[in-house]
């Protein structure tokens, strides 16, 4: 079976869209062509001079990795850093680099869910939503077209609702146009006032869709020239976002429970605010960098904020309101490779992939 970088990047695309990534992140393909047939894919959480070796002895010319190798712009790449000695390596030995950051850690089977799966989590939900990122569309469509249209958006990834699907409103009504000597009307007479029944059409979707979802508008709907509204919404969007909240099967004291994410996530020290006889019960957490969802942890009645890369003063922040836990940034998201991992074997089944074996958290402990 053949299978190319591309079909790696069509999988992970699939469940971390591109456009859900941060302005400020560099995800995607960073490396190489996409028409290249593989011969061996590794997953890592960073790209190293030593991972990249590893590529190599192991016959991968892919690698997806969960940061970036390339984050910020390169003015020259003459070898002087590891970013630079990484990306010429990479492209004498024609590896390809793939990065899924912050697009795979705000969607609802991502990084912060991975951990909340490790912990045993039930009753979970995203701690932090992303709003202002959806759309309501609006339109008119003849009575008789109307499942040809609906349909032909909700096969693009339009109407969906929480765990629902297929969702939309319709009601009926009149429209009027009158066509003019250059228009070739789906019904009506030249120069004529026309009355039509119409259907009014509303599906909700993520903004990043607007473009996809048009052109589907576009290619089935029967007028020459039909109305419609882009209408930006203000709602929470309840599948996408950052951090994870929910609830252990069972209560156990602050002692135990940090006791169990030491071992959970193979922690040497975790740094916390001081232990009072809390019982934990409503646990919430972040994989990586943290620390601005605290406060949404307090407000959501969490009694332990798992998260990492806290500076000194958000200790005294918590005001014994919440244990907070920092496990450290490379812990919090080593289960990454497993996200990677189950999306391409369900999507690609047979095509073998490795994880890496060099630990690449930078952070010692003494």
């Amino acid at each position: 079976m053949k299978v190319t970088v591309n079909d790696v990047c069509s999988a992970l695309e699939e469940l971390a869209p591109l456009a859900l990534q941060e302005n400020y992140d560099n995800a995607g393909l960073l490396l190489g062509n996409r028409s290249t047939e593989l011969s061996g894919l590794l997953l890592c959480i960073d790209i190293t001079e030593a991972v990249l070796k590893e590529a190599m002895d192991k016959n991968c010319n892919m690698i997806v990795s969960h940061h970036p190798l390339i984050f910020k712009g390169l003015k020259s790449i003459t070898g002087r850093n590891m970013v630079e000695r990484c990306v010429i390596s990479a492209i004498q030995n024609n590896i390809a680099i793939y990065a899924c950051h912050t697009n795979v850690d705000c969607v609802s089977g991502g990084v912060s869910a991975r951990m909340a799966d490790k912990i045993g989590l039930i009753n979970t939900r995203i701690l932090q939503p992303k709003s202002d990122s959806l759309l309501k569309l609006i339109t008119f469509v003849p009575t008789d077209y109307l499942d040809k249209v609906r349909n032909s958006l909700f096969e693009v990834g339009g109407g969906h609702i929480g765990d629902y699907d297929c969702c939309s409103y319709s009601s009926k009504g009149e429209g009027t146009f009158r066509a003019n000597e250059n228009c070739k009307p789906f019904v009506g007479n030249l120069g004529e006032i026309n009355l039509e029944s119409e259907v009014r059409l509303e599906i909700i979707l993520p903004s990043f869709l607007k473009s996809r979802i048009t052109k589907a508008l576009l290619s089935v709907h029967p007028y020459e020239e039909p109305a419609f509204d882009f209408i930006a919404l203000a709602n929470d969007w309840n599948k996408v976002g950052y951090g994870i909240i929910g609830e252990l099967n069972n209560v156990i004291s602050d002692t135990e429970f940090l006791s169990n994410i030491k071992d959970i996530f193979k922690v040497e020290r975790i740094r916390h605010t001081a232990f009072s006889n809390r019982q934990i019960k409503k646990v919430a957490l972040c994989g990586g960098s943290g620390a601005d969802l605290l406060n949404k942890a307090i407000i959501q009645g969490a009694d332990v904020y798992i998260s990492a890369d806290f500076k000194y003063h958000d200790y005294f922040l918590t005001e014994n309101r919440i244990l907070l836990a920092d496990i450290g940034h490379f812990e919090s998201e080593q289960y990454t490779k497993e996200i990677f991992f189950d999306q391409i074997t369900k999507k690609i089944p047979k095509f073998a992939l490795r994880f890496s074996e060099i630990n690449t958290n930078p952070i010692n402990y003494l």
